[in-house]
């Protein structure tokens, strides 16, 4: 039976998409393990679901009739699960989060700190990923919660809730001549950045800016170790701890013009009911931004 209840949720998921190969991916299986398991299926119904395209899949008049009386009962059985969950209430279990790298180092430690002082029987995932990455995570339903710049977010299939705003800053070396606030308009700096669909790195390029990008890395300890070895300057939150900028011997130093602001949101997704332990970790985080 349990077989049988995954195998017509993976025909759903297929004829939603419209391509074996998402499906399998936003499943987190192989394509060929999810070519069996509908092939499975075909067999026990008797007839094909679906017709291959160029572009994909699509379903034939067995597989529609399928769908249409499925994809109802499903959906009424997994809104149920998830009432009773709200209505019990969760206490422990995993908790799903994708986070834009920068965060990790000033915001979700704080987050991360108070919430596992006071719920010490749920574990937290965090997943480090570029700004596109943490949407895609998030709609997919590979993470419960997603924080990441607004900026990125444009879909209607995600709820959106403001934490606070994060101003840049440019960070060098110790030893550097350059003072603040700098007009970085009115030169081309060298830059060390992220890589090009990043979020911050897409922000310097539309803010009027004309840097030479000399290096890129996709962490931030390895943008400021490059720094640090005089390859260039970088543009980061301003919020990066300073203690962190010591250990490589450097500093901040204020940006005057362009301005480089992003808002920080959180993100979930508008169709789920959320359990309450993920409202929980949502809430804190909310809190401590309050606080910034």
């Amino acid at each position: 039976m349990d077989t049988f209840d995954r195998q017509l949720r993976y025909f759903l998921r297929i004829a939603q998409l419209g391509s074996l190969s998402r499906a399998a991916d936003e499943l987190d299986q192989t394509q060929s393990g999810l070519s069996r398991q509908l092939a499975a299926l075909e067999a026990h119904v008797g007839k094909p679901l679906f017709t291959r395209t160029g572009r994909g899949v699509e379903l034939t008049a067995a597989g529609r009739q399928l769908q249409e009386q499925t994809a109802g009962a499903f959906d009424t059985i997994d809104r149920t699960l998830d009432t009773l969950r709200v209505r019990e209430g969760i206490t422990q279990g995993t908790v799903r989060l994708a986070v834009v790298h920068t965060l990790s180092y000033y915001f979700m430690s704080d987050v991360v700190s108070r919430f596992v002082s006071q719920h010490e029987s749920v574990n937290l995932s965090l997943m480090g990923r570029s700004s596109p990455d943490v949407v895609d995570l998030v709609e997919s339903g590979k993470a419960d919660a997603g924080f990441v710049y607004d900026a990125a977010v444009a879909s209607a299939s995600l709820v959106c809730r403001p934490l606070f705003d994060d101003d840049m800053c440019l960070i060098v070396q110790e030893a550097s001549p350059v003072e603040g606030p700098v007009d970085l308009t009115a030169q081309s700096p060298k830059l060390v950045g992220f890589p090009s669909h990043y979020m911050l790195r897409r922000m310097v390029h539309s803010a009027g800016i004309t840097p030479h990008f000399t290096a890129e890395a996709e962490t931030v300890d390895a943008i400021l170790k490059l720094v640090s070895s005089g390859v260039g300057a970088c543009i980061l939150p301003g919020r990066i701890p300073d203690k962190l900028l010591v250990d490589y011997r450097l500093r901040k130093v204020a940006i005057a013009r362009p301005v480089l602001r992003r808002r920080v949101v959180v993100i979930t997704k508008a169709d789920k009911t959320l359990p309450p332990i993920v409202e929980r970790l949502i809430d804190t985080a909310m809190d401590i931004a309050a606080t910034l």
